[in-house]
């Protein structure tokens, strides 16, 4: 099957759109049409993304879907928008008070110093989190829905978060720490 026509990578790009649009389309309510309570109910829709994803992967899965590179990403997206996407939101909050509301100028985390090593190892603690949804995501999927043949192909996943794993934490918190102006 091309990639470019695979359903799970469709439900992905469409729930990374919505994601967007969700969030802007929320703040926008908050801030430029002053509408709190529409706000409030546009940005707890998020989390339903994240449940069109899991319910398509699914879906595919029983129905005998060729496992794929959608198919074993759609864990990690996952485990990313659970654990990033709220920080994310704040980000850009941040941005709308202070450019729609008279809010304070963000803050910006210097370069170096131990306000950046922090958050590059809170950054890092974050992706271990989004790596351990990915896995039990797929864990679960595996043992649920899949037969054995996706099964193991599913769980090709596993070397790609190790991987992933060590780059972050070199090029991110280690990194940090070990130079010289930490």
């Amino acid at each position: 099957m091309n990639e470019l026509t695979n359903p799970v990578l469709l439900t992905i790009a469409g729930c990374e759109i919505g994601f967007w649009v969700l969030v802007v389309g929320g703040l926008a309510l908050r801030y430029l049409l002053r509408l709190r309570r529409a706000s409030t109910v546009t940005l707890a829709l998020v989390p339903a993304l994240d449940v069109v994803l899991v319910v398509a992967v699914a879906i595919d899965l029983h129905r005998g879907g060729e496992v794929t590179f959608a198919h074993r990403i759609a864990g990690i997206y996952l485990g990313c928008t659970v654990m990033f996407g709220p920080r994310m939101i704040r980000w850009l909050d941040e941005r709308f008070a202070h450019r729609f509301a008279g809010g304070p100028a963000p803050v910006r985390v210097p370069k170096y110093g131990p306000e950046r090593t922090r958050k590059e190892w809170t950054d890092f603690a974050r992706w271990l989190g989004a790596a351990a949804i990915a896995g039990a995501l797929t864990l679960a999927l595996s043992y649920t829905v899949a037969d054995a043949e996706q099964r193991e192909q599913l769980m090709g996943i596993f070397g790609s978060l190790g991987v992933i794993t060590v780059i972050w934490l070199l090029t991110g918190p280690v990194w940090v720490t070990g130079s010289r102006r930490s």
